[in-house]
């Protein structure tokens, strides 16, 4: 009854702020309910013990008892990669497959080191020395572009169709890369007995991507041919549904990657499964579906990111090295993508204007959140959390809302 209380409030929010952004700020849905969250927070957190403090009492408590990091990582994230997977056109990842496979592992991997060496020694200019392994730690949250987020953006913005693919190809598949970093440098930080060796890593890794791939190859192609057999919408949508909730329940019970598996189910499904399994009935019904599942998970998704500012300890006192973290990520992204174009890549076909359009694209979101939150508490997460929020807001807002109108600038 709790999770069912609580979902209920955040839905009613989330309708609620939906229309008043449409109404009144036009800006696109998803950032619109999180601003709007947001300066709710901040009344809330300023003047809302003295108006309603009991209300104010309820709702804090509301927000600290929801487990965001279970709730994004273990449900909703595999939700919003199949549906938003099942709309990838897999034609044009191909076409794309060798920088969204630099992207994803590489370039992830580069972002985190350099972040983190950065982090080390750029800190004590402001009175906090982080260890190196905090330092690496930091850098393999913030690193990841969010898939959520990166989707819901880049269909609102007017960004060239190959830029389009690597970003969107990039955010789908380095999760996986990323949260298996997360795990190996906080067990690192945290657990004194665990000794990570290359070989280690590399088969937790393995382990890892190549399960999550496997499973999902299985399910998508499984699902596809139930579907050719019975050609009816609502078996379908429930047999979709099935691949998601009962898929994610397999990939956690074989410890192997449920956002690829899942990634991998909607890419089979969404290409091969519509393209000649399915009768047009089938098609449009089953893509309206996922298309509402999508718009929904979302919308409570940036409501819950605008209402996580209640959770910070102190919004102000680390908005300096919170600011200067920016710099530092978009820095590190800058060079996480044109070190692999030179070396690994070695391509002359991206312009100037495509670099930038590229690292201004990579946008932070609820995946870095839900990463620091997951971390125990001690004397660094609540540093973490400010400022990955400043990141993470930074992200969404200015670049989430500029980055059509720096393509159309840059890329004429």
């Amino acid at each position: 009854m709790e999770l069912y209380y609580t979902f209920s409030v955040l839905i009613v929010l989330a309708s609620f702020f939906a229309y008043l952004n449409l109404r009144f700020l036009k800006l696109p849905g998803t950032i619109g309910i999180m601003i709007i969250a947001m300066f709710v927070s901040l009344g809330i957190r300023f003047l809302g013990a003295s108006i309603f403090p009991d209300t104010t009492k309820h709702f804090f408590t509301l927000i600290q008892e929801f487990d965001f990091n279970e709730i994004l990582m273990g449900a909703m994230l595999n939700f919003l990669l199949f549906a938003g997977a099942l709309h990838v056109n897999i034609s044009d990842l191909k076409d794309q497959k060798w920088a969204i496979a630099t992207y994803s592992t590489i370039s992830v991997v580069l972002s985190a080191l350099i972040i983190s060496a950065l982090l080390y020694y750029i800190a004590p200019l402001f009175g906090i020395s982080i260890p190196y392994i905090y330092c690496l730690l930091f850098g393999t949250l913030i690193s990841p572009t969010d898939p959520i987020v990166v989707l819901g953006i880049l269909k609102q913005a007017k960004v060239p169709k190959h830029i389009e693919t690597k970003i969107t190809g990039e955010s789908l598949f380095n999760d996986g890369v990323a949260v298996v970093m997360f795990a190996v440098v906080l067990k690192l930080a945290t657990d004194v007995n665990f000794d990570a060796t290359f070989g280690s890593v590399s088969l937790l890794f393995f382990k890892e991507a190549v399960g999550g791939i496997v499973l999902g190859g299985l399910l998508g192609l499984t699902a596809s041919k139930v579907m050719k057999q019975i050609d009816d919408y609502k078996v379908s949508v429930l047999i979709t549904l099935s691949i998601v909730m009962g898929g994610f329940l397999i990939a956690k019970g074989l410890h192997v990657s449920s956002p690829l598996a899942m990634v991998i189910a909607g890419l089979i499904i969404g290409n091969f499964g519509k393209s000649v399994d399915m009768s047009e009935q089938t098609r449009d019904y089953l893509g309206k579906f996922w298309e509402l599942i999508d718009e929904i998970m979302n919308a409570i998704l940036f409501l819950f990111i605008g209402f996580e500012l209640l959770l910070l300890p102190n919004i102000s006192e680390q908005l300096v090295l919170g600011v200067v973290a920016i710099f530092i990520v978009l820095f590190s992204r800058m060079l996480s993508i044109l070190i692999p174009v030179k070396s690994i890549l070695r391509t002359n076909t991206y312009s100037r204007g495509s670099l930038i359009v590229m690292v201004w694209g990579g946008i932070r979101g609820g995946v870095s959140i839900a990463l620091v939150l997951s971390m125990p508490a001690g004397e660094w997460k609540d540093l973490f959390l400010e400022i990955t929020y400043i990141v993470v807001l930074f992200s969404i807002v200015v670049q989430g809302l500029t980055v059509g109108k720096l393509a159309n600038k840059l890329l004429k």
